[in-house]
């Protein structure tokens, strides 16, 4: 394979890998990053003494200074904008309670105008149901001073409510119904 030019195999003629020459240039470039610098005694005392130690390393006694914050300026846009922004936060505040207050008066007569009308819907209801009471009380009375023989189940029936649209919660009376409607046209008849 060596007429390809392919061989991989080195053949030992001096030639240099470039990866390999690359590493190690830069290997030798970084190697004085790693180590520390080197600073003259004289350089260290000072440097020493800057930063608030002595040349042994012991921090030196020196008053703290008081760092006092620079009061920051807003500029005269910003302010005024804020303020502006104040005032229309407080008045939609005293818009949403007027509004808030404005319901609640509505709602209150809204409620009083519901039990009004509801007590005298209860009021109605009382008195038709009383009517309804004294009128079937006299009609009672009525059959009662006149028995006719024969008009028993006629007499029942009249007591009896065939209104097949009664309460959907009361038990079904349906079969009830219809044995005393045929029992009304058809009287048994007596042993």
């Amino acid at each position: 394979m060596d007429g390809f030019g392919d061989n991989f195999v080195p053949n030992g003629n001096g030639l240099v890998d470039p990866a390999a020459e690359f590493l190690a240039r830069e290997q030798d470039e970084l190697a004085g990053l790693e180590d520390p610098p080197q600073i003259a005694p004289f350089a260290a005392a000072a440097a020493a003494a800057a930063s608030g130690a002595d040349v042994m390393g012991t921090p030196l006694r020196t008053p703290e200074r008081v760092m006092t914050p620079v009061p920051r300026v807003e500029p005269e846009a910003i302010k005024i904008w804020r303020e502006e922004h104040q005032r229309k936060l407080v008045m939609k505040d005293e818009a949403e309670e007027e509004a808030k207050e404005a319901l609640r008066e509505k709602a209150k007569q809204e409620l009083a105008d519901w039990y009004k009308q509801h007590d005298e819907q209860v009021a109605k209801t009382r008195q038709a149901n009383r009517e309804a009471c004294k009128s079937a009380e006299k009609e009672l009375v009525a059959d009662t001073e006149r028995p006719e023989p024969g008009t028993e189940w006629e007499r029942i029936a009249k007591l009896c409510d065939f209104n097949p649209k009664t309460a959907k919660s009361s038990r079904d009376v349906s079969r009830m119904r219809s044995i005393i409607l045929h029992v009304k046209q058809s009287p048994p008849l007596k042993a």
